[in-house]
């Protein structure tokens, strides 16, 4: 999810649905908690857990995210497939890593690795 506002954004969700938002180390991104997770920051039961950023500009749409096995290897399918990757792989510090592409379609849509503990 993007947004413009922060602290009003955040107080929204907060007071609408009872999610427990915290702001990640070293970067511009806060975890959304729509339920109770483990140590490894997996849901302990069914829900929409993710991430808020600021938007780059008002087109900033919301992003899917898609678990795959490997960043790297699903990058390359992307380019041969005919989409494109927008944004590199990059590393979230003792989670993971992401990148984010484009279908051919023009949709914008993200990978996720998560990472082995």
């Amino acid at each position: 999810m993007t947004h413009f506002n922060t602290e009003f954004l955040f107080e929204f969700y907060i007071q609408l649905f009872g999610w427990k938002i915290e702001k990640t180390d070293g970067m511009d991104y806060w975890l959304i908690e729509t339920v109770p997770v483990d140590k490894q920051g997996r849901p302990k039961a069914q829900g929409v857990n993710g991430g808020m950023m600021k938007k780059q500009n008002p087109e900033h749409k919301f992003t899917y995210y898609v678990s795959v096995e490997s960043v790297d290897e699903y990058c390359k399918k992307i380019e041969k497939l005919g989409g494109k990757v927008i944004v590199p792989k990059m590393e979230v510090p003792k989670m993971g890593w992401w990148a984010m592409a484009i279908d051919p379609e023009g949709n914008h849509f993200a990978i996720w690795e998560e990472m082995q503990k």
